[in-house]
């Protein structure tokens, strides 16, 4: 049965702002108590173990970080406590609010080949409002994945391609 965690979140956020360098994350200081440190969006946090409580790790500020419920799901568990800042890290935005848009964008290019960035290039597509305002449209049609409140990475790739071919010259 696991344990409940006791370490609060201003604890964490403590802890940590008073030692790490914001630097190349996704969120700063001053806000690290309720956007994700990950992905930087404000959102419901949740404590993660650095070192997962199933390998031993404790419940201290020291070992916990706060991510959303999404980030807590893929991030790394395995006794390194430098894996989870390099994780972290390797991620960081610098504008709030943009990380799972980007994402969608690398997947784009992982799908098709091509970067988002070159096939808007590719087939000169000029009317960027108006591309915009058809991803919104799309956008409002897709549904999220079996229940996940969010839409996945593939679901914005495939909504910037279906946009893209309806603007081709």
């Amino acid at each position: 049965m696991r344990k409940n965690i006791k370490t609060k979140k201003q604890e964490i956020v403590d802890y940590w702002f008073s030692r790490v360098d914001e630097c190349g994350l996704s969120v700063d200081a001053a806000e690290a108590h309720e956007r994700c440190w990950r992905c930087g969006y404000k959102v419901a946090l949740e404590r993660c173990h650095i070192i997962p409580d199933s390998l031993g790790g404790e419940d201290t500020p020291s070992n916990l970080v706060l991510l959303c419920h999404r980030c807590h799901i893929e991030n790394p568990n395995v006794t390194d406590p430098e894996i989870m800042w390099d994780w972290i890290r390797a991620y960081g935005t610098p504008l709030y609010d943009t990380f799972w848009m980007l994402q969608g964008i690398k997947e784009y290019k992982t799908i098709y080949g091509i970067s988002f960035e070159e096939d808007l290039r590719k087939q000169k597509i000029g009317n960027m409002e108006r591309f915009k305002r058809s991803f919104q449209e799309e956008i409002e049609k897709t549904t999220f994945h079996y229940g996940h409140p969010y839409l996945n990475a593939a679901t914005i790739a495939g909504v910037l391609r279906i946009v893209l071919k309806k603007h081709i010259k």
